[in-house]
């Protein structure tokens, strides 16, 4: 880290207003680079740099690992702001702040590694790598698909199954975190959206990785805690489920972007006369029903991103009874709610809104994209709340 981020981190001086102003720059940045963006399936390392050097990357490591006390509120406007302007950028600047978090829940010797050597760690869980018992490590080879920001990361973790010692007796999913120098990326993501997410594939070929840095999902969403004893007790992600905690930033990139939209589409209708009957469109019936209800459907979404940051402060306060199910039920419905305003305002503007990297087009591929995510598929969720429901277990993990 260099300029802010390293000071202000430092003296834990990092504040809403300072995340903001940052956030602002990532985008209107990430705006202005969209089209090479567009064609090399990456932001820019010029972004990624911004998105470090102020302090966006570092902002949810626990104070006793020497980041700022940042909380969930925070994190999630500085995300939708990001969004406000590229959803590629603010899809980084979700996960990268969250993925480096995640050597927190490692031993003390894993942690120390991590946050020593700093740096930016990327993910996927995706359990679909084998893992071979060597000494007091595991031998880890697989090939993963959609490892989002890897090409600017110096680490990954991937998901592998494993049985360890102190288990059930049955393989759990874990994160073995791989510095990015023992692996081989594969530049293979070439999407209708998102494109600057530079989601890439990584391959592993018995990559040795020691014990102290493989993260436990499931022993860290059943405990909500680290291994240590001495940790940051008012650290907000110690507090909630893992799962719902990991994914609330998907409908917020999806939000923000969906913002610009309708933005957009009122600046665009303002001007806009239909040849057909010469109507000024902002004086007519059919814009302005459109804008109130695309403006009505949004902030209802907005409300229940509201209520979803609610149930997850006050997790613990209210019994931990929240279910997996109701969180991915309210995150889903946010999405289609996005998409189909998307979808409303693309239809209402016609043919002049589908020229390649307009802001209209690029936006509304990139909702669409969020919304095919796995965690976003809104008829997924439903099934699953239903079951809950009538008292039946789901069994999804948020």
């Amino acid at each position: 880290m260099a300029g802010l981020s390293q000071q202000v981190l430092k003296e834990n001086r990092l504040t809403e207003e300072l995340l903001l102003e940052g956030a602002k720059k990532v985008g209107e940045l990430a705006e202005q680079e969209a089209k090479i963006a567009d064609e090399i399936a990456s932001v820019s390392a010029k972004v990624v740099s911004l998105m470090e050097s102020t302090g966006i990357t570092q902002m949810m490591i626990p104070k006793n690992q020497g980041g700022p006390d940042i909380g969930l509120r925070t994190f999630a406007k500085v995300v939708r702001k990001v969004a406000n302007y590229n959803l590629s950028a603010a899809w980084l600047a979700y996960l990268y702040p969250l993925h480096n978090m995640l050597p927190a829940y490692l031993p003390r010797k894993g942690q120390d590694e991590i946050f020593n050597q700093g740096g930016l760690i990327a993910d996927i869980f995706a359990a679909i790598g084998t893992a071979e018992k060597d000494g007091d490590g595991y031998r880890i080879s697989g090939k993963w698909n959609f490892v989002s920001g890897v090409n600017h990361a110096d680490w990954v973790g991937v998901g592998v199954k494993i049985v360890m010692s102190d288990g059930d007796g049955k393989p759990e999913v874990c994160l073995p975190i791989i510095p990015v120098s023992e692996l081989q990326i594969v530049e293979n993501w070439d999407t209708f959206g998102l494109r600057g997410s530079g989601s890439n594939q990584v391959i592993a070929e018995d990559v040795y990785v020691p014990l102290e840095r493989i993260f436990r999902p499931e022993q860290a969403e059943k405990t909500r805690r680290p291994y240590e004893e001495n940790y940051e007790e008012d650290y907000p992600l110690y507090h909630v489920p893992l799962f719902p905690a990991f994914y609330f930033g998907f409908p917020l990139i999806a939000l923000g972007g969906a913002e610009r939209m309708i933005e957009e589409f009122k600046k665009q209708t303002e001007k806009r006369v239909r040849l057909m009957d010469g109507v000024t469109e902002s004086e007519s019936p059919r814009s302005q029903r459109v804008m109130a209800e695309i403006t009505m459907e949004f902030k209802a979404a907005e409300a229940l991103m509201d209520k979803y940051l609610e149930l997850l402060e006050n997790y613990e306060k209210d019994g931990a009874t929240t279910s997996n199910a109701e969180f991915f039920a309210i995150r889903t419905k946010i999405v289609k709610a996005t998409s189909e305003i998307a979808l409303r305002i693309l239809l209402t503007l016609g043919g002049g809104a589908l020229y390649k990297g307009g802001p209209i087009e690029l936006f509304f591929r990139d909702i669409l994209s969020v919304a095919t995510h796995k965690t976003s598929l809104y008829e997924d969720s439903v099934a699953a709340y239903g079951q809950e429901l009538f008292g039946f277990e789901s069994g999804v993990r948020g």
